[in-house]
């Protein structure tokens, strides 16, 4: 056993709280779990790549099956019917890349640098399966934009106004309308923050048959930006919710410490459930977790916790390790509720009816801060 290995799984068994449930084995889970994921070498100057990874359960170990270099810093990674994936360069992002199931890259969008307009590292496809709708910023104006793009050729068709600035992860309701979290943070084309103190954090839902604004929610306080998105599933009621994970942008040090990372749409109504949180104020990721709760990541301090609709104000940590941050959803033994936590040694697995399960990295890498499950086997 390698000296990182070892490490690992000392620092797991320190860092991963278990929850796992008599009588239930690992040989009831799928297999292998098959992952979108970017990442880069493990020193800040490396390249990066955007590839599939495949966690396979049983011989406990963690392979990359194709890797695909990348031209910057990725951000989102949509994974594909077939088993491709699109990758979004992070904010401000110039390029959009589409890789298929060989890691080849099949086509690729490039703003050009005299563009006023920018990615802003999220995407999604429309309900309707023919259009990819990405979340972009008119930097000329500073006003957000949802970039309407042809899902087989990548080619604009439109855009749509998100009716606030910053505008970051997207998502679709049960009824196929667009939802957006706009960040409300001002920035440079540099992506430099300035005037926080116009900040226009808010979330919308669009009409995607014709970009009409629906519904635009605001919390009380200006200061919280609300930055991503994944929606959670209740069976006791039969009710889905919105996660929104917040980065608070407060002028001193402990006001963002006591802010929280959470919010919640709950039908029409947007809500801070809890005030329990991380003491920076910085939730990185969010993914569902089981009846209703939610995996919040927070990377700066190595932390990743759940909160759950009848835990009230309580936030559980899951995770403690050094850059816990990249978070999936896992369905697992057939009940949902797992999620897969990247940290900066290795994967961990955390589910409810699971002991937790770790596997190191490869080879050195360093993951960015979101990945997407393709696929259980």
């Amino acid at each position: 056993m390698t000296t990182n290995r070892r490490r690992f799984i000392a620092a797991v068994a320190a860092g991963v709280a278990g929850s796992a449930l008599p009588g239930i084995a690992l040989a009831t889970t799928p297999r292998q779990a098959i992952v979108a994921a970017a990442w880069r070498g493990p020193n800040p100057g490396d390249p990066y790549f955007a590839g599939t990874l495949v966690a396979d359960w049983e011989t406990r170990k963690l392979d990359i099956r194709h890797a695909v270099p990348l031209p910057s810093r990725p951000h989102a990674l949509l994974p594909e019917a077939d088993g491709g994936m699109l990758v979004v360069a992070a904010r401000p992002g110039t390029w959009l890349m589409r890789c298929d199931t060989q890691g080849k890259v099949q086509q690729r969008v490039s703003l050009g640098e005299s563009s006023t307009r920018r990615f802003c590292g999220h995407a999604v496809v429309a309900a309707n399966g023919e259009v990819l709708l990405t979340t972009e910023t008119e930097y000329g104006k500073g006003r957000g934009r949802i970039g309407v793009r042809d899902r087989r050729t990548l080619q604009k068709l439109d855009e749509w106004d998100t009716h606030g600035i910053d505008p970051h992860q997207l998502a679709l309701d049960a009824a196929g309308q667009l939802i957006i979290a706009n960040g409300g943070v001002p920035r440079t084309l540099a992506d430099q923050k300035h005037d926080l103190q116009h900040m226009e954090s808010s979330l919308v839902r669009l009409d995607t048959a014709s970009g009409s604004l629906l519904r635009q929610w605001r919390l009380d306080d200006p200061r919280l930006s609300l930055r991503h998105l994944a929606w959670s599933h209740s069976p006791a009621d039969d009710e889905a919710y919105l996660g929104i994970a917040l980065q608070a942008e407060h002028d001193r040090r402990e006001q963002r410490a006591q802010a929280p990372i959470l919010a919640v749409l709950d039908g029409d109504r947007l809500f801070v459930p809890t005030r329990a949180n991380d003491g920076i104020g910085y939730a990185g990721d969010i993914a569902a977790a089981w009846n209703g709760g939610f995996v919040l990541s927070s990377n700066q301090i190595g932390l990743a916790q759940l909160w759950h609709p009848a835990a009230g104000e309580r936030m559980m940590p899951l995770v403690r390790m050094e850059e816990a941050y990249a978070l999936t959803s896992w369905r697992g033994t057939g009940s949902s509720g797992g999620v897969l936590v990247a940290t900066a040694l290795g994967l961990v697995r955390s589910h409810p009816r699971l002991k937790p399960l770790a596997l190191p990295w490869p080879q050195p890498m360093a993951l960015d801060n979101h990945w997407s499950l393709i696929s259980e086997t």
